[in-house]
């Protein structure tokens, strides 16, 4: 059984539009809103301090960590508990498959899926979206094209381009799919 969903991806692939699609299917489904030290945009995340976090590396409660946007990002394992032994399904945003493969390497099975857009639609979704930082972000999806390599989509168990398909398309074949992961655990 799938224990949470990864959507990875580049900026403004979708994975909060995917995010949102989920939470109206099934109310099981929870965004999992990851620490983050340092300022910039706050909306989505959990504040914390540099200090807050070196106290969970000591705890060993840190499950992947990464720096961009001159900000600091966790996964941590106590949130992640809270959110699945109140019967949730932690959505997890990446941007970087060092974090997928982070979270796959636990003990929890994850539907891990990657969500694709043209360079372009990014640009225009962020555009749109009122963006201050398109540059940076822009080169944030440079540097996931290159972080994927020339075989890297085949290592998802799901893969989706968002500017084909609608994201309640796309929620509904990542529901099916952790639904079916269910029933096989139940045979």
């Amino acid at each position: 059984m799938f224990g949470g969903v990864i959507l990875y991806g580049p900026p403004a692939s979708g994975k909060d539009t995917i995010t949102a699609a989920l939470t109206t299917l099934d109310a099981r489904y929870a965004y999992f809103h990851k620490l983050k030290a340092r300022p910039g945009r706050s909306m989505g995340y959990r504040l914390t301090t540099s200090e807050d976090i070196a106290e969970l590396r000591r705890r060993d409660a840190v499950l992947y960590e990464s720096s961009r946007y001159d900000a600091t990002y966790v996964v941590d394992a106590p949130h992640l508990a809270e959110l699945r032994d109140a019967g949730r399904i932690p959505i997890v945003h990446m941007g970087q498959l060092a974090g997928v493969e982070a979270l796959q390497t636990g003990s929890v099975r994850w539907l891990d899926v990657l969500v694709w857009c043209s360079r372009e639609t990014s640009e225009k979704r962020l555009q749109e979206r009122g963006s201050v930082d398109i540059d940076r972000r822009l080169r944030a999806w440079g540097e996931t094209l290159a972080d994927l390599g020339p075989d890297g989509r085949e290592c998802f168990t799901l893969a989706v381009r968002t500017d084909a398909l609608s994201a309640r398309a796309v929620a509904s074949a990542i529901h099916a799919a952790v639904l079916s992961s269910q029933i096989d655990a139940v045979e």
